[in-house]
């Protein structure tokens, strides 16, 4: 048993320690082979006559389970190959809940999924303070519920009104909020965790712990009905039915609460099994993986240069942005340059304000604020440039402009100085047309808000080294982004693919369809925004640069519809200057925003509902499918799985589909064409159907080859 995950240390005083430690991996995940590790390991700590209780702990330095092992459930054949996985798990779990003496789970690190279905199938739980420390059941997030008795048994643990909305959502509980619930039962500094679980094991096994007052009462009957309709109401208006897995998570905490312990489990064990099956499961656990593979991939065959201080060009929005997560993500020295005072100022408020933020929540102290802040310097010059490894420009989208910065960057840093663009369509090659060291410049898209979107493009353009490219995906990652390399062609990719789905919308409400019609069209199809909102939250005057750019590359079918140039000379930007499809005045509840009336008369419309949300959200999304597809054919992507990669990290294409390719392959490319055809003889010839489409009906190929599934 040399290899096994669990090694048992028994210790004088009869305590067995049980520590997992996966051989040969980074993470402890657990996998269906370990069964009869745990029996075996459980047999031998019982063979003990005098045995105490056990702890169990993890060998990992920064995790004690971060969950199930996916590709495990991946290779289940039948909704009764992953019900059978599910039932094991359950086994399992009862089997360590049944054990006549006291059992403690001494948490460091993530314990998620599986992991804290292990845990809360033990008599109590310490966990560290540590800011690694999150506990959580993620498994909604791939289209699945926790099949080893999480939804059975974290209700009972912590009460219903707790427990719903952790399952629902997979969110993660950091130390203190976990002891707040009582999921754990005390939270410790990582140097006595051990200790600490070993004076629990003295103290014997107790009963559950008793919910206050409040909890039990809303366990009863009548309450719970209140509970489970309020629960379902808040999901069914966040997923509007596009996840199955939350309906079924209802039912099966449900019929544990209504019909006892065993009809629940057997209730999970058959949801989980099914729902494994189903298409929205698949096509986010292939996200999952496929997030999982690009984080590790080597882009360049060059080792990537280590990176000591970084420089951002320009104090706006984005720059303001990108040294925030330079610094407090990547942990590097950053050094803003704006020609004006205001804009360093904006751009350090900006890394002050997220500090502000987490010291409010207690995720860290006030002297931590101040020394991640100490991280961020600005100057008016180039005072202090000089020893920059790599710097980023954010400046306005003129290519003068931007090729000046190259020019200065050159002549005031190092010969080996990085020059990342932070461009949103023009060229790159364009932009390193002037440098002395053209192999130094690269194009690093950031999309807004920067701290939150996870996406970022790297562009290298046709003389970008090896070097450069390895070393800005390295620091891309270190800000905590996931990089997807595009080719340097206009408009990028998720830009290329967006623009026709945002023109697309705004030809809708040339047509009279009202503003919000539209974007719940699409939310509903599975946006997390409609078009319309989404171009007031990115500006509708930076949106309108993108247009001009791709029509002139690409033709007609990227004409902008001429209503945009009456919006921009009724100076509507959007939500930044407070005017824009939408009214930003005094607005009490941010969700329930409404559409602006006076632009209905500026574009001399009607507003009225003619089309059906479903034949709204066609048009929108057919116009996005047939470009990717495009983009694919002319390699400005690598692949389909980088492409749905960008689109669901970038725009928030609906994960549940998979992204574009995935969702192509799931309508299959006859029925595109088919729909494409369609859209074309009712709206024009933008809709014709790419040659990309048509062969691959012609030879009946699809994006992704079986061995990609």
């Amino acid at each position: 048993m040399h290899d096994s995950a669990f090694h048992l240390h028994m210790r004088l005083d009869h305590i067995g320690v049980i520590t997992i430690d996966v051989p040969g991996e980074k993470m402890n995940t657990l996998k269906a082979e370990f069964v009869p590790q745990i029996q075996a390991v459980l047999a031998e700590a019982r063979r003990d006559p005098e045995l105490v209780g056990l702890v169990l702990i993890s060998g990992k330095r920064d995790n004690f389970i971060a969950g199930a092992d996916i590709s495990m459930i991946d290779r289940c054949q039948t909704a009764d190959d992953a019900e059978a996985l599910a039932r094991q798990g359950q086994e399992v779990m009862a089997a360590i809940a049944a054990l006549p003496f006291p059992v403690v789970a001494a948490i460091h690190g993530a314990c998620l999924g599986g992991g804290l279905e292990l845990a809360l199938a033990c008599d109590a739980r310490i966990c560290s303070l540590d800011d690694k420390t999150r506990l959580g059941l993620p498994e909604v997030q791939l289209g699945l519920l926790p099949g080893s008795g999480g939804t059975q048994r974290l209700p009972r643990l912590i009460g219903l009104q707790q427990a719903l909305p952790l399952i629902l959502t997979g969110k993660q509980l950091r130390a203190k909020q976990a002891l707040k619930l009582g999921l754990v039962d005390d939270a410790v500094p990582q140097s006595i965790l051990l200790e600490t679980a070993i004076a629990r094991v003295l103290k014997g096994k107790k009963t559950l712990r008793t919910l206050p007052c409040r909890d039990r009462l809303l366990q009863g009957p009548i309450a719970r009905q209140v509970v489970f309709a309020l629960a379902k109401r808040q999901t069914d208006s966040k997923t509007h039915g596009n996840y199955p897995a939350v309906e079924r998570i209802l039912q099966v905490v449900r019929s544990g609460l209504e019909q006892g312990s065993s009809a629940g489990h057997e209730a999970e064990a058959r949801a989980f099994g099914q729902l494994a099956m189903t298409r929205e499961s698949v096509a986010l656990r292939s996200l999952f993986f496929a997030s999982t593979a690009i984080k590790k991939e080597a882009f360049a065959d060059a080792e990537p240069r280590e990176l000591q201080h970084i420089g951002v060009l320009g104090g706006g929005l984005m720059g303001g942005g990108i040294a925030s997560v330079t610094a407090l993500n990547a942990g590097l020295p950053v050094r803003i340059r704006d020609i004006n005072l205001s804009g360093i100022n904006h751009a350090l408020q900006y890394s002050w304000d997220r500090l502000t933020q987490r010291l409010k929540r207690r995720q860290i102290k006030a002297a931590q604020r101040q020394q991640q802040m100490a991280l961020i310097s600005g100057t008016q010059d180039y005072q202090g440039f000089a020893r920059r490894d790599l710097v980023i420009e954010a400046v306005f989208e003129d290519l003068a402009l931007k090729q000046q910065m190259v020019a200065e960057i050159e002549s005031h840093c190092q010969p080996y100085t990085i020059f990342a663009s932070n461009t949103s369509s023009l060229p790159i090659g364009d932009i390193a047309a002037k440098a002395q060291r053209p192999e130094n410049v690269i194009g690093l898209h950031f999309f807004s808000p920067v701290d939150k979107m996870p996406l970022v493009e790297v562009i290298p353009h046709a003389t970008t080294s090896a070097a450069t490219l390895a070393t800005t995906v390295q620091l891309a990652r270190q800000q905590g982004k996931t990089a997807v390399v595009v080719a340097d062609k206009p408009g990028f990719y998720v830009n290329r693919i967006l623009a026709p789905y945002i023109n697309e919308a705004m030809r809708c409400l040339l047509e009279g369809e009202p503003i919000e019609h539209i974007d719940r069209a699409l939310v509903k199809f599975g946006f997390p925004v409609g078009p319309l909102q989404l171009l007031d939250e990115v500006g509708i005057d930076v949106g309108s640069k993108i247009s001009p750019i791709l029509q002139q590359a690409y033709g007609d079918r990227f004409s902008a519809p001429e209503a945009v140039a009456a919006i921009l000379a009724d100076d509507r930007k959007g939500r930044k200057n407070g005017k824009g499809f939408y009214l930003y005045q005094r607005a009490r509840f941010p969700m329930k925003r409404k559409a602006d009336p006076s632009l209905y008369t500026l574009l001399g419309i009607k507003p009225q509902a003619r089309q059906s949300e479903g034949q709204i959200a066609t048009r929108c999304v057919m116009m996005m499918l047939n470009e990717a597809a495009r983009c694919l054919n002319e390699a400005v992507i690598r692949s389909a799985r980088d492409g749905d990669i960008a689109a669901v990290f970038g725009i928030g294409f609906p994960p549940f589909l998979g992204g574009p390719f995935r969702y192509m392959d799931t309508l299959g490319a006859a029925e595109m064409v088919n729909t494409l055809n369609a859209l074309m003889q009712q709206h024009g010839d933008r809709f014709a159907p790419c040659d990309t489409l048509m062969t691959a009906v012609q030879e009946q190929t699809k994006f992704y080859t079986s061995a990609q599934i």
